[in-house]
């Protein structure tokens, strides 16, 4: 059954006489009189011929085999489209698929289709058929889908002809006399279907109808929502139709599908939004996968009076589905946007704003500040992302700002006008839609641009305290050129400034390698982990040159190898020579326990496009845990399995006052999102048990890690779920870039955050970092530094995780947030208690 022709297939009409291709020319038959004429040939001349006779007769047999009896390699392609028909009008009853107006001009349509279809070559051959899905106003517009049996090799072919569909009909009808054609069309658009969606292994299939008015709002959910999953296999559509002179506004309240890949490509399941009533992929406004935090919105808005949804679930992993809400607004309110803005200061945004905006959508806003200044417009973070778009040229979605396009994903737009005039244009053509901006514009002293601060050249204004400071607070570098290096920074041979952490960390930070010069071992060498140089050419030859085997330890294929305290080792005790092998997907041990036990580190909702020190989004980091005494947020710690928490052995230190080695002092928040809010998936557990470890040195902070038994087991949900943990032999690279998260002090001496915080922050060389911290790094440590300035773990984010993404998407425990010099300062980084050193422990306490 295929999904998308509602129940129709369509069978080619008998090939009996027609096996037979017309333009294959067999060999003349042999002359007989002139074989008469020959009697007196000699016998081998006669044996030759016969054989010459034996071999043609094998070729003709074998052409015929070929032709005849061997059958084309033949491909189904579907072909969604729609067109306008211009001499009807449309009726009520044109809504209702089973309606006798209905069936009788999608006959006409049909007819209509298969007339033209067979007037154009490179697709009169190849047509089997087509269905008419549904109508909407204006005049008539039909959506339908055509399928072709397409021989391997022509696919493109009939593609591009499909993609010229209308330019062809065009100069058809030209042709024909006027009135000559039942219906007259215009405005044919039609793609090919996705392929995903008419596989033959669908066992489900759902199609609803909906049509919604004024003042009322619409639900829809996947099959099975909410008591149950969606199943598998199964391919849905929903189509919405809204009044005439309307367009649709669709809202999610929960998506949670099967996450997407770690390239963020939806291969398994997937919803599809359409601005149309049939899948033409160049009507595609999203396709969506994974799971959206609550908070943030997923919501559409059409160009039309029609929408459509389809589900495709494949045959593993299914979840919960999504529950949507919809409506109609008017399409002028849609739209709304654009006008003269006037002013000192001012705001605007796209359409829907922080939402989806619509498709087919252009704005202009002609600002105008008090003559004598300038226009500074500001866009905080630019979200105009489209498939087959470069950040270059713009040539699909953009906002244009006084002559210069952008689009794609940007953390931040500044530009500044000539004189008091500026003008913006936004544009969104049909298909993919994504969030927009939201901007603001003032005028500004053509003078003084930037008063008490520091102009970039790309004219943001930034602090003037930040300018040399090694960090790129502009964006374009320009606060950071031609400076005088401090005694604590890198001088770089190109005049930037970079932090002394930063040096070997194997990160050309300078851009022209002067922080990764001088770095140990000579070009050409491998430095070993117990610090050996030895040549390149000798990793991964089979031998152990390092003699801690770290050589054998980081190649690509994976092979057994002598067991060291950097090979992992397999449950059956042998060691493989692969780095991190541990829940990445594949089996590397014989026994396969590299991946046991590795329902964890998956982050439930998809992962946001906008990094640095901000609010966390809910859910986000479902391994976060708020640890509380007499209802006050003290220290973070994070969950490995269902009874089982991992914190900072300072948290759980007594005190003359309070004993905070007692069970008893404390609460666990779990799946918390904000302080003294209880969400629907937050958990309050007491302990039964604390574990610090029995060598924390609480004046070095050395072995700062501690274990929490819940008093009963957690039931994980969408906010409450384990992150991975490390095997001893997990590296974690100088250089890498990893998050830390918290309720803590959002600045040195300030106060708690009441939103939980996250931060990216990359691995620093711990070498560097221990001439840093003036020699106070052992080898249970682990150092962190910010990717941008003044981000950093402080007071309250103590025990808390320090989370690293691999390659596969999970994230792993990496560190434990234990000390620091200070908050956020200059050139010194964060440090954490390093995990991989107290796995055995770990599992030797718990059983983890």
């Amino acid at each position: 059954m295929d999904p998308l022709d509602s129940g129709m297939r369509y069978t080619p009409k008998s090939q009996q006489d027609k096996d037979w291709d017309a333009s294959i020319q067999f060999l003349p038959a042999s002359d007989s009189k002139e074989l008469e004429k020959r009697k007196g040939l000699k016998k081998g001349a006669v044996i030759g011929l016969v054989v010459f006779a034996a071999v043609i007769a094998l070729m003709t047999g074998l052409l015929v085999w070929h032709f005849h009896f061997r059958k084309e390699v033949k491909i189904k392609k579907m072909y969604s489209g729609s067109m306008r028909i211009t001499n009807q009008v449309f009726i009520e009853a044109y809504e209702d698929p089973n309606s006798t107006e209905f069936k009788a001009l999608a006959s006409q349509t049909v007819s209509q289709l298969k007339l033209i279809y067979s007037k154009i070559p490179q697709l009169s051959k190849y047509y089997v058929g087509s269905t008419v899905q549904a109508f909407s106003e204006g005049s008539v517009i039909a959506y339908y889908l055509s399928e072709f049996s397409v021989p391997s090799g022509q696919e493109s072919v009939v593609d591009n002809t499909i993609g010229s569909i209308d330019q062809i009909v065009n100069q058809q009808q030209t042709r024909m006399k006027a009135g000559s054609s039942p219906l007259q069309l215009e405005n044919l658009e039609s793609r090919a279907v996705d392929a995903r969606m008419f596989q033959t292994s669908f066992r489900g299939f759902y199609r609803h109808f909906y049509h919604t008015s004024q003042g009322q709002t619409g639900t829809l959910q996947s099959p099975g929502f909410p008591n149950s999953p969606y199943p598998s296999n199964t391919f849905g559509q929903w189509l919405i139709r809204a009044d005439p002179g309307y367009v649709i506004k669709l809202d999610f309240d929960t998506f949670n599908l099967e996450e997407d890949n770690p390239e963020g490509e939806c291969r398994k399941d997937f919803v599809k939004v359409y601005d149309s009533l049939v899948a033409i992929e160049s009507r595609l406004m999203a396709e969506e996968c994974g799971h959206y935090a609550p908070n943030e919105p997923l919501a559409f808005i059409s160009s039309r009076n029609v929408m459509l949804i389809t589900l495709v679930s494949d045959d593993t992993n299914n979840y919960p589905g999504f529950l949507a809400h919809f409506s109609q607004i008017p399409e002028s309110q849609s739209k709304e946007c654009g006008g003269q803005l006037t002013g000192a200061k001012g705001t605007f945004s796209t359409p829907n704003y922080p939402s989806y905006y619509p498709p087919r959508v252009t704005c202009t806003w002609d600002i105008k500040v008090p003559a004598g200044k300038q226009v500074k417009l500001t866009i905080a973070e630019l979200l105009m992302t489209e498939h087959g778009q470069g950040t270059n040229k713009c040539t699909k979605d953009y906002v244009e700002i006084n002559g210069e396009k952008f689009c794609g994903d940007k953390e931040s737009v500044t530009v500044t006008s000539q004189d008091n005039q500026m003008k913006v244009v936004f544009y969104s053509d049909k298909s993919y839609v994504d969030r927009g901006f939201s901007a603001q514009y003032e005028a500004v002293d053509p003078s003084d641009p930037c008063p008490g601060k520091f102009q970039c050249a790309n004219t943001r204004c930034i602090n003037s305290g930040l300018k040399c400071d090694g960090w790129n607070d502009c964006g374009d570098n320009s606060d950071e050129r031609n400076c005088k290096c401090e005694k604590t920074q890198i001088t770089c041979r190109n005049t930037l400034c970079k932090p002394r952490f930063w040096e070997c960390d194997g990160v050309n930070d300078c851009g022209d390698n002067t922080d990764e010069e001088n770095c140990g071992c000579r070009k050409g060498e491998l430095t070993c982990r117990n610090g050996k140089c030895i040549s390149e050419k000798k990793k991964c030859d089979g031998q152990d040159d390092c003699g801690d085997n770290t050589d054998e330890s980081e190649c690509p294929k994976t092979s057994v190898v002598k067991c060291s305290d950097y090979t992992y080792r397999c449950k059956n005790g042998k060691c493989i020579s692969k780095l991190n092998p541990e829940c990445d997907g594949l089996p590397d041990c014989e026994d396969g326990s590299d991946e046991l036990n590795c329902d964890c580190g998956k982050q439930p909702y998809k992962s946001q496009r906008i990094v640095g020190g901000q609010n966390a989004e809910e859910g986000e980091w479902p391994w976060q845990v708020s640890l509380h005494i007499k209802g006050s947020h003290v220290c973070g710690a994070s969950i490995i399995n269902n009874r089982w928490l991992v914190t900072a052995a300072h948290c759980v230190q007594d005190e003359v006052i309070t004993k905070y080695s007692q069970p008893g002092m404390w609460e666990a928040y779990l799946g918390l999102h904000k302080q003294r809010q209880m969400g629907k998936f937050t958990v309050q557990r007491n302990l039964k048990q604390i574990i610090s470890h029995p060598y924390y040195n609480p004046h070095t902070f050395d072995n700062d890690i501690a274990l929490m038994e819940l008093d009963a087991p957690v039931v994980f949900n969408q906010n409450i779920q384990p992150i991975c943990l490390p095997s001893g032999s997990h590296v974690f690279p100088a250089g890498k870039n990893v998050w830390i998260t918290g309720w803590g002090a959002t600045r040195e001496g300030g106060y708690g955050a009441s939103v939980l915080q996250k931060a990216e922050v990359r691995i620093i060389n711990s070498t560097k970092c221990n001439e840093l911290m003036n020699g106070q790094i052992t080898s249970r440590m682990m150092c962190a530094g910010v990717l941008s300035g003044g981000v950093d773990a402080c007071q309250g984010d103590s025990g808390g995780p320090l989370s690293s993404k691999e390659s596969n998407g999970r994230l792993f425990l990496g560190g434990v947030v234990s000390w620091g010099d200070g908050c956020a300062r200059r050139n010194k980084p964060g440090i954490y208690t390093r995990v991989t050193k107290f796995r055995g422990w770990i599992r030797e306490q718990t059983g983890v």
